[in-house]
């Protein structure tokens, strides 16, 4: 969550100067944290292509849990629906398609599943009440939940 908050970086005083209304203010802010996770999944360390993604997930995750209001908002103030939220959805799976491609290819990650249905259970994960001391250790089940069985284990 820093590190997007920190690459968003502007501050909401100069957002309000230059926005018309409270909708363009949040699409802006919104806009500007999902630019952020994109290219967090540019620039994110791990020693592995399987590290790499899950370092990703975990900023998909602070990334989630931080524009749940915004986004909320967003859709209450346009009749339930903003082309923003879509458009937003398909930036990221682009971005972070092929962390989950390569760690793929190194046997770092299952390959039956898609990088749909992992952000829908970070997703849901993020949705479950609790603080980060409560859901912390439920979202790293998961993810380690992504690396496929070894040979000796039952599938």
């Amino acid at each position: 969550m820093a590190e997007i908050s920190r690459r968003a970086g502007v501050g909401m005083a100069t957002l309000y100067r230059n926005f018309p209304g409270r909708r363009e203010l949040l699409e802006a802010l919104y806009a500007q944290r999902v630019g952020a996770l994109c290219e967090a999944a540019e620039m994110v360390d791990g020693e592995t292509p399987g590290a790499v993604l899950v370092a990703w997930l975990h900023e998909f995750f602070a990334f989630v849990t931080s524009k749940r209001a915004i986004a909320a908002e967003l859709l209450e103030r346009s009749d339930g629906t903003n082309p923003l939220l879509g458009d937003s959805r398909s930036r990221v799976l682009a971005a972070g398609r092929p962390l989950l491609l390569a760690a793929q290819r190194s046997h770092e990650a299952r390959d039956d599943l898609t990088l749909e249905q992992i952000t829908d259970m970070v997703v849901a994960i993020a949705k479950i009440q609790g603080d980060t001391y409560y859901l912390e250790p439920i979202l790293q089940a998961a993810l380690d939940g992504l690396r496929p069985p070894s040979e000796t284990e039952p599938a």
